[in-house]
C-alpha cells in the first residue's frame, strides 16, 4: 500500500501480518502444557521458544504483538488480571530498602498490596495527592525511591496528573515510571511515548469490552526492564490462558468503535447532569469546569465512559436509595464493558489522605445503549433520590 496503515485497521483487519492460507477470519485458539520438541538436543535450547504452554502458544503471541502494535511497545507480559499486571510491574522493579511513590488516587488494591506485601519485604510507600506539582512530587523522592506509580485520570474521582513531566522528572534522577493506563485504554493515551517506563492495562475493561474475561498487561519498549519483568514473571510462573487471550483478540477488533460510542454518550450524559438541580458537580475530566481539563485535553485524544457525580445533601443510605431506583444500570464494580453500571463509591476513599467531596458519591459507567434512555433512567432515580434526603 502507498502510505501507512491506521492503527485501527492493523487492529481490526484479518490480513495484516497473518500468513496467507485458507483459514478462518479468527485466530485459533491453541491449548497445552505440554510442548514437543524435535530432538532430544533441543530439550535444553533456551532459544527455542516456546518450551512449555506456561509460556504462551500461538494465541498469546498474536494477543502480545496486538498489544506491541497498540501501546508503541517492543515487549508485553501477558497476566491473569489487571492487579497482577500491576503487582507483576512493582515486584519486578523493587527491592528490600527501596521506596515507591504513588498518587493517593491510585486503584485501591495497589495500596493494599503496597501497604501489606511490598511493607512486609522492607519497601517504604509514599502517597501524593494527583493536584501535586511535579516539584511536589519529587520532593517526595530520595535516593532510595525506585519507581513512581502515576494513575491519570483516577478511577473514581478522574484527577489528573501531568504525566510527562513526572516522567521527565523520574527519569532524570534514575526512578522508573508505571502508568496505570486502563482508562486510556491505550487508545486515548499512550503513556511509552510520553515517556513513561511501564504502560499497565486491565484488559478486563475496554479490551475485553464483553465483561467475560479477567486479564492484564504490562507493556515496555527497554529491553533491559523487559528482562526483569521476564524473569519476574518466570519466578512467579504468572499465565494469561488461551481462551482469555483469543477473547481480548476478539476486543481488540472492536475496541475503537466500543470506545467512541461510550465516551460520547458518556460526555452527553456528564453534561447534561451538570445541569441537574441535585447534583453538586460532575467528576469528568472531558467537561470544561473539570479542574484538570487542560492537561486531560493536551494529552488525551478523548474521554470514557466513566464518570462520576456528587449529589447534593444525602447519605448513604439515599445513595442505595438512588441505585437501587435505576433501571438500566448494573450495579457492578467494574467497567468497560457493552453495559452500563452504577455503584456509589464513599468506602472506597476510607483511608485516602487529602479532601473528600461531600455528598452523595456515584460513579457511573456509561456503555453502549441508548443515552436518552438512560438519562431517562437516572432522572426517575433522582427523583427517588430527592424523596431519600427529605
Amino acid at each position: 500500500m502507498s502510505q501507512p496503515i491506521s492503527e485501527r485497521t492493523r487492529l481490526t483487519s484479518a490480513t495484516h501480518e497473518r500468513e496467507p492460507s485458507h483459514r478462518a477470519v479468527n485466530v485459533g485458539v491453541e491449548r497445552g502444557s505440554t510442548v514437543l520438541y524435535a530432538r532430544a538436543e533441543d530439550l535444553y535450547n533456551e532459544d527455542i521458544k516456546p518450551g512449555y504452554g506456561i509460556e504462551g502458544l500461538s494465541t498469546q503471541r498474536e494477543l502480545m504483538r496486538l498489544m506491541c502494535d497498540l501501546e508503541g511497545a517492543t515487549d508485553v507480559f501477558l497476566l491473569p488480571t489487571g492487579l497482577s499486571a500491576l503487582t507483576l510491574a512493582i515486584t519486578a522493579c523493587l527491592k528490600a530498602g527501596d521506596e515507591v511513590v504513588c498518587v493517593n488516587s491510585c486503584y485501591g488494591p495497589i495500596r493494599r498490596f503496597l501497604q501489606s506485601q511490598m511493607a512486609r519485604f522492607g519497601v517504604t510507600s509514599r502517597y501524593y495527592e494527583a493536584g501535586a506539582s511535579v516539584d511536589e512530587v519529587m520532593a517526595l523522592t530520595n535516593d532510595k525511591t525506585a519507581l513512581i506509580i502515576v494513575e491519570s485520570p483516577g478511577s473514581l474521582t478522574f484527577d489528573i496528573q501531568d504525566i510527562p513531566a513526572i516522567a521527565k522528572a523520574a527519569k532524570a534522577r534514575g526512578i522508573l515510571t508505571l502508568c496505570d493506563n486502563t482508562y486510556g485504554a491505550g487508545v486515548l493515551f499512550k503513556p511509552l511515548e510520553h515517556g513513561v517506563d511501564m504502560s499497565m492495562q486491565a484488559l478486563t475493561k475496554y479490551v475485553g469490552g464483553h465483561s467475560d474475561i479477567l486479564i492484564g498487561t504490562v507493556a515496555v519498549k527497554d529491553k533491559a526492564l523487559a528482562k526483569r519483568l521476564d524473569d519476574t514473571t518466570r519466578a512467579f510462573s504468572f499465565f494469561a490462558s488461551a481462551d482469555e487471550s483469543y477473547l481480548a483478540i476478539r476486543g481488540l477488533r472492536t475496541l475503537h468503535l466500543r470506545l467512541e460510542r461510550s465516551g460520547q454518550s458518556g460526555l452527553e450524559i456528564a453534561r447534561w447532569l451538570e445541569g441537574h438541580d441535585l447534583v453538586e458537580r460532575v467528576l469528568h475530566p472531558g467537561l470544561e469546569s473539570f479542574p484538570g481539563h487542560a492537561l486531560f485535553k493536551r494529552d488525551f485524544t478523548g474521554s470514557n465512559g466513566l464518570f462520576s457525580v456528587v449529589l447534593k445533601g444525602g447519605n448513604i443510605a439515599a445513595s442505595c436509595a438512588f441505585l437501587n431506583a435505576l433501571k438500566l444500570f448494573g450495579l457492578g464494580f467494574s467497567w468497560g464493558g457493552f453495559e452500563s453500571l452504577a455503584i456509589h463509591f464513599e468506602p472506597q476513599l476510607i483511608g485516602r489522605i487529602g479532601p473528600k467531596p461531600e455528598g452523595s458519591l456515584i460513579r457511573f459507567y456509561i456503555g453502549l445503549e441508548d443515552p436518552a434512555d438512560l438519562k431517562a433512567d437516572i432522572a426517575q432515580a433522582l427523583e427517588v433520590y430527592r424523596a431519600a434526603i427529605g
